[in-house]
């Protein structure tokens, strides 16, 4: 319910978002923006579950291994194109100066987690990498499908692909709950481990005015009262006080 939960607030900041970058008069609607996301997810779903298991059927069918090296090679695969595609688009100026707000964010939320003031110097000492980050979860969502594929590894390759698509809830919904268990007990912690090694590509260290973004992103996702607690910490930057952000209830 928490992943439900989390997916439909960023649908809501997205749309936000869009709203706000977008000339007034070519606002992006609703409709749009659904169709764009479904559009972005069966996109994901062709490239990183369809186009590795018939990569890997092909390699097996090649040099006649089994179920279990079909597994290995579309995981090792699946992996690759992950990174790969993470990489690749962090080539981009403009991407590189989404990752330092991603650093941004991860800076305020450690300081806000660990009970600081919200004011630049004390944020900008924190690491820009944080164990719940979103690629942590999207490397511990290929750990678990490798570890559930494995099970299914004597089905005929048909199957074997519905699994694939069938799955994908279940798979999402364990990998959240490992994530968040990897970021509370260190006994698990080696879990996220190598999410953060990837973290090295999707965050950067950001500048002043980006924690300042941050800081009035994070104020705004907090209930007043919350926010109240959080100035008693000590002084917070004074423009993320003055910024005002609005995400409806989502009933707009």
């Amino acid at each position: 319910f928490v992943l439900i939960e989390s997916l439909q607030l960023g649908f809501r900041a997205l749309s936000w978002s869009a709203e706000m970058s977008g000339e007034e008069e070519e606002e992006i609607g609703r409709k749009e923006i659904i169709f764009t996301m479904i559009f972005a997810v069966v996109a994901a779903i062709g490239i990183f579950v369809l186009a590795p298991a018939f990569a890997a059927n092909w390699i097996k069918d090649l040099v006649g291994g089994n179920g279990i090296l079909f597994v290995v090679i579309d995981g090792a695969f699946r992996i690759v194109m992950i990174v790969g595609y993470i990489w690749l688009i962090g080539r981009s100026q403009e991407i590189q100066r989404v990752f330092e707000y991603h650093g941004a964010e991860h800076k305020t939320i450690h300081a806000y987690e660990s009970g600081d003031p919200l004011d630049i110097e004390a944020i900008q000492r924190y690491s820009p990498r944080h164990p719940r980050c979103g690629t942590s979860f999207i490397i511990i969502v290929a750990m678990v499908a490798f570890v559930v594929f494995l099970t299914l590894a004597p089905l005929p390759f048909v199957w074997q692909v519905a699994a694939r698509i069938l799955l994908i809830p279940l798979i999402a919904g364990i990998s959240y709950e490992v994530l968040r268990a990897a970021a509370g007990k260190t006994w698990i912690a080696w879990v996220s481990q190598p999410g953060i090694w990837i973290q090295s590509i999707t965050t950067k260290e950001p500048a002043d005015d980006q924690v300042e973004v941050a800081i009035a992103s994070l104020l705004a996702a907090l209930d007043p009262l919350e926010v109240e607690s959080v100035k008693e910490r000590g002084a917070v930057a004074p423009a993320a006080l003055a910024a005002e952000f609005d995400l409806g209830d989502g009933d707009g």
